[in-house]
């Protein structure tokens, strides 16, 4: 039988017909037909339930290949630079305890304070006020506020700022504030400013 006959066989067909408790008396084009389709539904069923899940974990393992590939990319390079490192690391605790050395132990606080008269007098400038200011407690540092207040003029002002900056020891400036000393007149100036220098906390807590 040509396929074209089987073709024609199968449009003469009433599915009404068919038996579906009888499935041996069905004509055989209907037969091929039904063999056709169940094997496909069982290709399709078995790939819904076996295959597809065989495919999600081998592309969940070459992703875990390509996570591991660039992890071990990282590891070999940072062991072929270990030595590197480690020259890093002895070159930055030099640096920190040159910090450190820079940091005012609590019994050189005074001998500052004279530093900072000492620059703000040789500036030219007129105290008004220097005092302590309540220890502010950080990680890893402690920081002593010096409030400060002085008189002078401009150009006088910014040698004494240069010149703390300058200082040995690290002091760092805030909260500036300008004003002329009297109304109308920008010759004399007053300036208020908190001077901050650190102390190492080596309990390394905050309160």
């Amino acid at each position: 039988m040509s396929l074209a006959q089987s073709l024609e066989g199968l449009r003469k067909i009433d599915l009404a017909d068919l038996d579906l408790n009888n499935l041996g008396s069905w004509p055989a084009p209907v037969k091929a037909v039904a063999a056709v389709l169940l094997f496909a539904l069982t290709l399709f069923m078995g790939y819904q339930l076996h295959l597809k899940e065989l495919q999600e974990r081998l592309d969940q393992q070459r992703n875990e290949e390509i996570t591991l590939k660039e992890q071990f990319s990282t590891k070999a390079f940072q062991a072929a630079n270990l030595e590197a490192y480690r020259a890093q690391l002895v070159q930055m605790e030099e640096s920190f305890g040159v910090m450190l050395r820079q940091l005012p132990s609590d019994t050189e606080v005074p001998g500052l304070l004279e530093d900072i008269t000492r620059t703000g007098l040789g500036s030219g400038l007129e105290f008004e006020e220097i005092k302590l200011q309540p220890e502010v407690v950080q990680q890893f540092y402690i920081e002593l506020p010096i409030k400060i207040s002085v008189v002078g003029g401009y150009h006088d002002l910014a040698t004494f700022v240069s010149g703390v900056a300058s200082l040995s020891r690290i002091v760092t400036l805030h909260d500036f504030e300008i004003k002329p000393l009297k109304d109308g007149s920008a010759s004399k100036l007053r300036m208020a400013i908190t001077a901050k220098t650190y102390r190492y906390n080596d309990k390394g807590v905050t309160p």
